[in-house]
């Protein structure tokens, strides 16, 4: 698997009777098997106030990546996909609760993870085993 990149972003309103304002996107983007996948991952802004009942991490920005902030929201699909590789299969989550999400990561080795997006960062990609 090529890593490519990772983003994560706040959601606007594209109308004004809309939710998306509430809601954070989280993407990665890799080529596995010689075909271009994205994951994006969708969830309520207010689990970030939870932080540390997901992650090692209590506050955002979590860490530095060469010269870029990492937020929480930066790492959400890029470290589902790492947990969990099986969901490659799959193009968009939506999570609707916080227990979804600590599944997500649910024995997740995060200490690895400056080092992964920092190789990302330095190199635009990184090629997994």
């Amino acid at each position: 698997m090529l890593i490519k990149h990772y983003k994560g972003w706040e959601l606007e309103k594209e109308m004004p009777n809309t939710f998306e304002d509430f809601f954070n996107r989280s993407e990665v983007a890799f080529e596995e098997d010689g075909l271009e996948k994205t994951l994006t991952i969708t969830y309520v802004q207010y689990f970030e106030e939870f932080l540390s009942e997901f992650t090692p991490y209590d506050k955002n920005p979590l860490f530095m990546a060469g010269s870029r902030e990492v937020e929480f929201k930066d790492i959400v699909a890029i470290a589902t996909l790492l947990n969990q590789p099986a969901l490659s299969k799959r193009k968009r989550i939506f999570v609707r609760s916080q227990s979804e999400l600590q599944t997500l990561f649910k024995g997740y080795d995060f200490s690895k993870l400056p080092d992964i997006l920092e190789s990302i960062e330095n190199k635009s990609a990184l090629q997994l085993p």
